[in-house]
């Protein structure tokens, strides 16, 4: 895998498939202490009027040096108007 961005990517698009949820955004990219990745990807679960009470999740995604797959995880899930801690 060529690099952080590659990562983000592959961890999206393997989420996508994995959770059928819209995508908000990728939040975080590092390097993992086996030299893979992990990918903090927030995903819009439940979408409501007004927006800002639309729920959010926030997916932990595990990928392997190849930018292969290994895991996820939900980690967190809010509010979309709710201040982050």
């Amino acid at each position: 895998m060529r690099g952080a961005r590659d990562a983000a990517q592959r961890a999206a698009d393997a989420l996508a498939e994995l959770i059928r949820h819209r995508l908000h955004r990728v939040s975080a990219v590092r390097r993992s202490e086996d030299d893979g990745w992990i990918v903090r990807v927030d995903v819009l679960e439940v979408a409501r009027i007004p927006d800002t009470t639309s729920l959010l999740a926030t997916y932990e995604v595990g990928l392997d040096s190849a930018g292969d797959l290994l895991q996820y995880r939900r980690v967190a899930r809010y509010r979309r108007g709710a201040q982050e801690q």
